[in-house]
């Protein structure tokens, strides 16, 4: 029954679109533009950080879909307010300068959720997930300590930049990945694995078979109907896991 409640929200258009709300906020002077929607202030947090699409209509559909579930979301913007490339230069150009400035992505991450606070999003009972590039500023935010219940990355990057390791992690990372993944590879994931192992980290780590990369993305000749309802339930039962039994 559970599974199937999952089915009927992910295939539905919800109308909680009109419920929540763009949020314009300054980081260094620059100005940003995240998605809010919650039900009540007390309601456990999901930090959403977006792909390299920017902040779009995905996100704000996964957080409607998170909000029917109980829980609030703020969806992080890293590029700026306006900033939503469609050509693949463009978001190459984006995401490879944060990730070669990872001073300057962990500044905007933190921006991010001193904004959900100021929001009075309840942000000490919460979980950082993310999608493709959010996936992969996931596991930034959870490698420089930040305070999370737990970390979740959707076919995110893996690799773990030079001089930086896991040492500081606070919480549990969930690492949901497809198999078929060309962008990032099946040695990527065991890299990982090995790294989270041997430095002690709790970790999940699930791939599904026939996945490639982005295979959540609704209407994309990469979607995966199996893979994204699988891993779905596993990331809203960790939410469930996480969030609820404190």
């Amino acid at each position: 029954m559970r599974y199937l409640m999952l089915i009927l929200i992910l295939f539905h258009f919800s109308l909680a679109f009109a419920d929540g709300r763009d949020v314009e906020y300054q980081v260094g002077g620059d100005t940003f533009e995240g998605y809010f929607i919650t039900q009540q202030s007390s309601q456990p947090l999901v930090l959403l950080v977006h792909d390299w699409d920017g902040v779009t209509d995905y996100e704000k559909r996964r957080a409607s879909m998170l909000n029917e579930l109980g829980y609030a979301v703020f969806a992080i913007d890293l590029f700026g307010k306006d900033v939503r490339p469609t050509a693949v230069a463009e978001k190459r150009k984006l995401t490879q300068a944060l990730y070669s400035d990872r001073k300057r992505m962990r500044t905007l991450l933190n921006g991010g959720l001193a904004a959900a606070k100021q929001l009075g999003a309840n942000v000490d009972n919460a979980v950082v997930a993310g999608y493709c590039f959010g996936g992969a500023a996931v596991l930034e935010f959870a490698r420089f300590g930040a305070d999370f219940k737990g970390f979740v990355t959707f076919h995110g990057g893996l690799a773990t930049p030079d001089g930086q390791d896991y040492s500081k992690v606070k919480s549990e990372i969930l690492v949901l990945h497809g198999t078929a993944d060309k962008a990032v590879s099946m040695d990527d994931f065991a890299e990982l694995a090995q790294t989270l192992e041997e430095e002690g980290v709790k970790h999940e780590m699930i791939t599904y078979s026939g996945a490639p990369h982005a295979f959540t993305v609704f209407g994309s000749d990469r979607y995966r109907e199996d893979a994204d309802l699988k891993s779905w339930q596993r990331f809203t039962l960790f939410l469930d896991q996480n969030l609820r039994s404190n």
